[in-house]
């Protein structure tokens, strides 16, 4: 069997199989031995697969794997104790070789350091099509797929799966753009304060709000064009099961473009290298090297401060007048302030999206005494982080650097003048537009 005909195994029949079990109209049995007959036992050997074809295996059996752990856990006593198990039996390829072996040299073979499990990298960014940010006609950034037939795979077949997939990775594709703007700014002879990085931190707030109202437009559509949270509470986030104790299921935490924004605008949490040095084992080897690199860099509103010859002490201790003059003679700050307070509101609309699909519905359960799920809590991400982690990174990001210039940035000079880089040559306003390419 070709790696196509896996896919297709993988997009239609193993919905049906994921649905027919979670209705109890099946056993989990019969999701093995159909594995087993139409996919496992007609694997490739990896060393006989592109670099593609293997990213692509990746992201099939990452669904495959996601059903059988979820589906031996809720159905198994202990399972959730030695979720390693629910692999037991399951063997790849004419070698015979374990599935959990097969999916690692498989992971292996793509060459980009992919974990040995599914990860955000093959279930959002591998799995969805390409995606085009656009200003007008000008190309801002694109994050391809691995695939070309136009389709999103799921674990149910669900619209809802697909559209929330979607979402998350026209969010990265957002997030990417803004940081291939602000990256070259790190370079130690870059100019922070000049017309051009004005421009660039500029384009750079407009993108994060496009970003913002992604998500705050995804939250305001009814369940039925959306997802409806019970589905992603009982459904969709119980497929990131782990696959062994201690190892990083899939989460939106590990996507890398936000990671790296954090880096380069700065976050006042003590410890959040130390976070973001947890995930790394589920990121590719490109990420890693990046984020590493950006922990290592004082943060670009750091470096701006230091180019107009004060620092974040000082500026906390200025007065409004001394604001104010600092204002007057390095206009750019406006620039820099706006966006980051475009920042933080971008991560209040991820805040909020979390608390309307997450966490408000399962604290009315638990006030209902309905209690929570064993296999996947939905008191916290699926790599542990609470809302009241989540609202204090977003509280943090909202007590940045240039905070202290918040009473002397008014409307009149915070919003004065059109941004130009989103106009045409003839003064018509230009769009973002964040389109599904294929």
């Amino acid at each position: 069997m070709f790696p196509d005909q896996i896919g297709d195994w993988v997009l239609h029949e193993l919905p049906r199989l994921n649905r027919m079990i979670l209705q109890d109209d099946a056993p989990t049995e019969l999701l093995h031995a159909q594995l087993e007959e139409h996919v496992l036992n007609h694997l490739p050997e990896v060393a006989q697969l592109t670099p593609l074809q293997a990213q692509q295996l990746v992201v099939n059996l990452g669904f495959v794997g996601a059903s059988v752990a979820r589906h031996y856990q809720e159905h198994s006593p202990g399972g959730v104790q030695h979720p390693e198990l629910a692999f037991e039996g399951l063997t790849a390829g004419a070698e015979r070789f374990p599935f959990r072996a097969y999916f690692a040299a498989l992971a292996e073979h793509t060459g980009t350091g992919h974990y040995d499990r599914d990860s955000f990298a093959s279930l959002v960014r591998w799995n969805v099509g390409r995606i085009r940010v656009l200003l007008g006609d000008e190309v801002l950034a694109e994050l391809p797929g691995v695939f070309e037939d136009g389709r999103i795979r799921s674990y149910t077949g669900s619209p809802g799966e697909e559209r929330f997939f979607l979402l998350v990775k026209q969010g990265e594709a957002v997030e990417l753009a803004v940081n291939e703007l602000l990256c070259p700014l790190t370079r130690e002879d870059a100019s922070l304060i000049c017309v051009d990085a004005r421009h660039r931190v500029r384009l750079a707030t407009v993108l994060l709000d496009a970003l913002r109202r992604l998500m705050v437009d995804f939250a305001s559509l009814p369940p039925e064009q959306t997802m409806p949270a019970e589905h992603f509470m009982d459904v969709f986030r119980q497929f990131a099961a782990h696959w062994t104790l201690g190892d990083i299921p899939p989460s939106g935490a590990l996507d890398p473009e936000a990671l790296k924004r954090d880096f380069l605008l700065g976050i006042a949490v003590d410890d959040y290298d130390q976070q973001a040095r947890r995930l790394f084992p589920a990121l590719l080897d490109a990420e890693r090297h990046e984020l590493s690199t950006l922990m290592s860099m004082p943060t670009l509103p750091e470096r701006v401060l230091a180019a107009i010859g004060t620092d974040p002490h000082e500026l906390r201790l200025g007065d409004d007048g001394d604001l104010r003059r600092q204002i007057a003679h390095h206009p750019a700050l406006i620039d820099w302030y706006r966006l980051l307070q475009m920042h933080a509101r971008a991560a209040g609309a991820h805040l909020m999206l979390s608390k309307k699909f997450l966490f408000k519905p399962q604290r009315a359960r638990d006030a209902a005494g309905l209690g929570d799920k064993e296999l996947v809590s939905n008191r916290a991400g699926t790599t542990g982080m609470t809302e009241t982690f989540l609202e204090r990174l977003t509280r943090a990001r909202q007590n940045h650097v240039l905070a202290p210039l918040r009473p002397v940035i008014t409307t009149e000079n915070q919003d004065a003048g059109p941004i130009a880089e989103v106009r045409s040559a003839g003064g018509a306003t230009r769009r973002v537009v964040v389109e599904l390419a294929g």
